[in-house]
């Protein structure tokens, strides 16, 4: 968590979230493989700085965006301030896992962060609070030269061959990988 919080200290935006033109593109990709027009309650956790955040309240008729760094908490919080729909709060995953259920769920570029045993507690837990016939978004930048044991490709798998997920889309790019499920 130090490693995190500490990147912040240094930049506010230490990914270039809001600038850099892969991360722009990997979100107009998402929203557009969003298979409903409309989502009654959705949650983002790992929102960063909410540029993501904001792009799905245009969506969403709520929005629970949580992080676990405060300072990014923060700065989503004021990116979205004018939005009364969506709430902008701090959590850490697994154990702040939050006890509603949501038709869409979109995580990115945080499930290759976790342990195995974190990684499991977190997809049981999501998919515990993914509606029947929600929608689970998972997308994740992909490192081919570096990726380790749980990098995107090996925490994408576990969703897409999860018996209670069914593979709606799938997109393979040279910047991330992205896959829409829905829960049956």
């Amino acid at each position: 968590m130090a490693h995190f919080e500490n990147l912040y200290l240094a930049k506010d935006d230490p990914w270039d979230n809001a600038t850099k033109w892969s991360d722009q593109r990997k979100y107009a990709v998402t929203m557009a493989s969003l298979p409903q027009q409309r989502y009654r309650n959705a949650y983002e956790p790992g929102c960063a700085v909410g540029i993501l955040s904001r792009l799905l309240a245009a969506r969403c008729d709520a929005l629970l965006a949580v992080d676990a760094v405060q300072a990014a908490v923060s700065q989503a919080a004021g990116y979205v301030a004018d939005l009364s729909h969506v709430r902008v709060g701090t959590a850490v995953l697994p154990a702040d896992l939050p006890d509603d259920t949501f038709d869409l769920i979109v995580i990115g570029d945080l499930l290759y962060y976790l342990s195995a045993e974190d990684l499991q507690a977190t997809v049981d837990g999501l998919i515990a609070r993914l509606e029947p016939g929600g929608d689970l978004a998972v997308v994740h930048f992909r490192d081919r030269d570096h990726g380790g044991n749980f990098d995107g490709f090996n925490a994408h798998a576990m969703l897409v061959d999860h018996a209670e997920l069914t593979p709606l889309v799938h997109h393979d790019d040279d910047w991330f990988l992205l896959d829409i499920l829905r829960r049956s």
